[in-house]
């Protein structure tokens, strides 16, 4: 049986894959909301949370020996590398009048606020992307108004699309308690209190007329 330390959104999956189960099965064998299984299957290299390395050891643990063995085949590195399609982000720049929405996300046992993102599967258009995640995480429906650009994220190493978007409806609330703690409309002027200016791409700053 192999011995995983730490889980990540691909071994997760790589469980899922080894039970044959769907993502809402696979959610419900674990405890968990069926959007936490898809954000594993959209970012691979997401770290769970503690409480839920926990709960993927237990799984692991006690699924049958045809599991682990499957699984074992799945995690084992290709024998031939092929080039992949780069990972895509879309980002959401969405405006209330003053206000910018920010989202506080978990991850890496920090806390760290940032915009409304999702993953971009291929073939899916990145700016409806944004809008539909943004409306996932906070409940707020915007229109996307232009894009801002895009660029290999200097963190994550993913590319990055990002696009500026105006409120239409809903108030903002977190409706996706595990990935998120918190959701707040803040005031553009004082976006660099919440994301420093360093981490923010350029094109925002400018377009929210924000200085560095």
């Amino acid at each position: 049986m192999e011995v995983i330390s730490t889980w990540t959104g691909s071994t997760a999956c790589a469980l899922q894959q080894a039970l044959r189960m769907t993502n809402d099965d696979f959610a419900d064998h674990l405890g968990v909301a069926v959007r936490t299984v898809a954000n594993w299957h959209s970012s691979p290299a997401t770290v769970p949370r503690t409480e839920m390395q926990s709960a993927l050891d237990t799984a692991y643990e006690r699924s049958s020996a045809s599991v682990h063995r499957r699984f074992s085949l799945l995690i084992r590195p290709a024998p031939s590398v092929v080039e992949a399609q780069a990972l895509r982000v879309a980002i959401a720049v969405v405006l209330r009048g003053d206000d910018v929405l920010l989202v506080c996300r978990r991850g890496d046992g920090e806390l760290r606020w940032q915009f409304p993102a999702g993953m971009v599967k291929p073939g899916a258009d990145p700016a409806t992307v944004a809008a539909q995640e943004t409306h996932g995480e906070t409940g707020v429906h915007c229109r996307v108004r232009e894009q801002l650009g895009e660029r290999v994220h200097p963190v994550t190493g993913v590319v990055a699309s990002y696009f500026l978007a105006d409120h239409l409806a809903g108030d903002a609330s977190n409706k996706d308690p595990l990935e998120n703690v918190d959701v707040t409309w803040a005031p553009r002027t004082a976006l660099t209190r919440f994301i420093p200016a360093d981490q923010i791409f350029p094109p925002i700053l400018s377009a929210l007329e924000v200085a560095a």
